[in-house]
């Protein structure tokens, strides 16, 4: 299965898809609450896979997928998004990313997006 980075600024955020990815066998080996932790463990942990918000202080979502992929470019990474934030979505497929989830997660999306993305 596969090592997840969970980043999300929302900590209930992160135990939510962290609990879904654990509970399917998938090892969450860091979270991060904003795009500039999230670039950093990415580069120390190389993932398997990251699930991303969109909205973060300090860098959002999209412009840490721009940064990860720019070093990166085979990282895997599925963005979460609020309900109407189609624009940032196609923003961010643009940037990289390889899927996207709407909150407030559905565990089987989640899982089928997941993996569709770890292929």
């Amino acid at each position: 299965m596969a090592n997840v980075l969970v980043v999300d600024d929302a900590k209930f955020m992160r135990l939510t898809i962290g609990n879904i990815l654990t509970k399917s066998n998938h090892t969450v080996i860091g979270e991060a609450e904003n795009g500039k932790d999230a670039v950093s463990l990415y580069r120390d942990h190389q993932p398997d896979l990251v699930t991303m918000d969109i909205t973060m202080p300090e860098m959002n979502g999209i412009e840490a997928v721009r940064e990860i992929v720019k070093d990166f470019p085979k990282a895997k990474i599925i963005m979460c998004s609020a309900m109407g934030q189609q624009r940032l979505i196609v923003e961010a497929i643009e940037a990289g990313a390889k899927d996207f989830i709407v909150k407030p997660f559905d565990e089987g999306r989640v899982l089928e997006a997941v993996k569709r993305v770890l292929g």
